[in-house]
């Protein structure tokens, strides 16, 4: 579907949704993750969110979700206003996304670990429905795959030959356990893996736009340390 509105109204409409500083770095080194993702990649419509045909997002980093509600507005699931009210009681912005309430969202999240495995349930299910051009990609922290789940889920994507699914990692370096070299460990499970610069949006783009993969694609976004 068409894209709508830019990154600079975005940046804007993220300083509107204050008031999670705990979370802050964590919501805004996705940003440009996430821009990539809804302007150049998923296939998603505003104006039908539960349209049969869209690409599945699932922000398993849904603790630090200002990036992403301000990306939702600017591409039109709901007004810009409501980012006025991140975080308000009884309103749609809460501190984790709702699938209940925030149009756009296809999954409850925050609980770190449970993102990459609803994903892999996704594309299961998409595959089952014979949706085969549609994909599922998921974004995941470095340090939230320190959670054994997340493990369980890469090890099980590739016996299940999910071909329609993609782990973005936005690597922030904040695990306190090493997670690099990320080809040798994620791609020993059986998964095909790139690594890039987390702030290049044509490098991003180049690697989401994968074609015809082999097996699961893991792409590796590297945010420096002090550049969230």
């Amino acid at each position: 579907m068409a894209p709508n509105g830019s990154l600079e109204e975005v940046r804007r409409l993220l300083k509107e949704a204050t008031g999670d500083e705990k979370h802050e770095e964590s919501s805004t080194s996705t940003l440009d993750a996430l821009w990539v993702l809804y302007d150049r990649i998923l296939r998603v419509d505003p104006s039908n969110p539960s349209w049969e045909g869209r690409d599945r997002f699932v922000l398993s980093k849904g603790h630090g979700p200002a990036a992403y509600y301000a990306i939702l507005a600017v591409k039109g699931f709901f007004p810009g206003e409501e980012l006025s009210s991140f975080l308000e009681f009884d309103r749609l912005l809460g501190s984790h996304p709702d699938r209940t309430l925030v149009p756009g969202v296809e999954a409850s999240t925050g609980s770190l670990g449970h993102g990459l495995p609803i994903a892999v349930g996704m594309a299961l299910a998409l595959r089952a429905k014979g949706l085969n051009e549609q994909r599922v990609i998921v974004l995941c922290g470095d340090a939230e795959l320190n959670e054994g789940s997340n493990w369980e889920a890469i090890l099980l994507a590739p016996h299940l030959e999910l071909t329609n699914l993609t782990l973005l990692v936005v690597d922030n370096h904040s695990s306190i356990i090493e997670m690099s070299p990320w080809e040798r460990r994620i791609g020993s499970f059986g998964w095909q893996v790139e690594e890039v610069d987390g702030h290049d949006h044509d490098q991003l783009e180049e690697a989401l736009r994968v074609r015809a993969p082999k097996a699961p694609v893991a792409v590796v976004a590297d945010i420096p340390e002090g550049e969230w």
